[in-house]
């Protein structure tokens, strides 16, 4: 059964960040390094417990979230008028890139923050359930399973307090055909349902920018998704939602850094001005996110949104690290029809060992985004465009090149498929 702690001690993740080192890239590329603008560095992982919630007093408190008013008598948008210490906040994929740090900015900001998470949670599952707590300071953490909607509607049954605003950090690890649909569809509209069975009146949702022109399983997964909250909203008026898509994230855009530093070249795709994007931050991210809990002008939205500053390619990315190292720039630059082979074989080989179908689809994720922009695609024109990308936050790609020049990638782990 699922366990549930109030935790007073927390850390926090995408976007899949969402990013993606794809089988394509070691099979294929090998040793070349590739830029990529993925903003889905797959934020959480799949939740594959199948226990049901109840309080734990072995280690800590019982849980603390608010217990007024009960879940028959909450009126669906009266949690904006309250304090955020009364408003309890349910987020699933909490253990994940962004999710982390979604659940400290809910804490800081004093909600009471209910965190579904897996008793091995992290990257393959290298977390125990003492390291997720610690992690998780300050949130109320309920192991559980969200891949089971009736495990995890007993979870929250059990918690015994109603829920006022579910926000799912949830995305798949792999970006595999099978996985997309059980984690970024499946897991994700578990928790709406169960979370509107506990009385939740909004859904803040991380998406994904690049859902805009859906070429991959976890672009369309997501999208009929979004598509049900819509509908979820459109059917019931006391319901409303938020959809933010963000950009690429810092650590998307990192695996190159230490490389160069050792003197290795920037590699990149065709002339290097293939897929700009305007990156964003992790923390300003999550506090992008935690707006659209209490902003009336979220409501019913589907939110874009990038970091500060212009929109950069990969060319300009890789001058702005060289600048910081002052050294001479040295761009490897590799043609994007490599890519374009290795696909048409991996499709070529699927037709006859339908086991490869996900080695296929990584070659296809890593394809789009060593050619996509990370930017609003302009309907009118069909083109890509940093002018509609809203900017947020003041973290900055160069600041973060300069951190990790100093202290390296540890946190920035790129998951079970990354192009570097």
């Amino acid at each position: 059964m699922s366990i549930c702690f109030s935790s007073h001690v927390f850390n926090l993740h995408s976007a899949k960040s969402q990013s993606f080192l794809t089988r394509f890239s070691s099979q294929f590329i090998n040793q070349i390094q590739v830029s990529s603008n993925s903003p889905c560095a797959l934020p959480s992982s799949p939740l594959n417990l199948s226990r049901l919630c109840k309080s734990s007093r072995e280690r800590l408190n019982p849980i603390t979230a608010s217990t007024t008013p009960s879940v028959e008598t909450v009126s669906p948008t009266s949690f904006r008028n309250k304090n955020p210490k009364d408003i309890n906040v349910l987020v699933v994929g909490s253990t994940g890139y962004i999710g982390k740090f979604v659940v400290k900015e809910l804490v800081d900001r004093g909600f009471n923050v209910i965190a579904i998470a897996r008793e091995k949670s992290g990257i393959r599952g290298k977390n125990s359930k003492e390291e997720t707590l610690n992690q998780l300071k300050g949130a109320n953490v309920c192991f559980s399973d969200v891949t089971h909607l009736d495990t995890l509607e007993k979870s929250l049954e059990n918690l015994g307090v109603p829920i006022d605003v579910v926000v799912s950090c949830l995305a798949s690890r792999s970006g595999g055909v099978k996985d997309s649909w059980k984690i970024d569809y499946e897991a994700t509209k578990n928790s709406l349902v169960a979370g509107k069975h506990s009385g939740a009146s909004h859904f803040v949702l991380l998406s994904a920018i690049c859902v805009q022109k859906p070429l991959l399983e976890f672009q369309r997964a997501k999208l009929k998704f979004e598509a049900d909250l819509v509908r979820a909203a459109a059917e019931d008026n006391r319901f409303t939602y938020s959809i933010v898509r963000p950009t690429a994230f810092f650590k998307s855009l990192g695996g190159q850094v230490e490389l160069v530093r050792d003197g290795k070249p920037f590699v990149m795709f065709g002339d290097g001005k293939l897929c700009a994007c305007k990156p964003i931050s992790e923390a300003d991210l999550a506090s992008f996110i935690a707006d659209c809990v209490l902003s009336e002008d979220k409501i019913n939205q589907v939110l874009p949104i990038g970091g500060p500053g212009k929109a950069l390619t990969p060319l300009e990315q890789g001058e702005i690290l060289f600048r910081l190292l002052g050294k001479e720039p040295k761009f490897l630059k590799v043609p994007i029809g490599i890519m374009d082979f290795a696909i048409g074989v991996l499709d070529f080989l699927v037709k006859v060992f339908p086991s490869m179908e996900d080695a296929a689809e990584f070659g296809k994720i890593g394809r789009y985004y060593a050619a996509e922009s990370m930017l609003v695609l302009d309907p009118k024109t069909g083109e890509y465009s940093s002018e509609q990308t809203p900017s947020y936050g003041k973290d900055t790609l160069e600041k973060f090149f300069e951190r990790v020049l100093r202290e390296g990638m540890a946190g920035q782990e790129l998951g079970e498929q990354t192009i570097f």
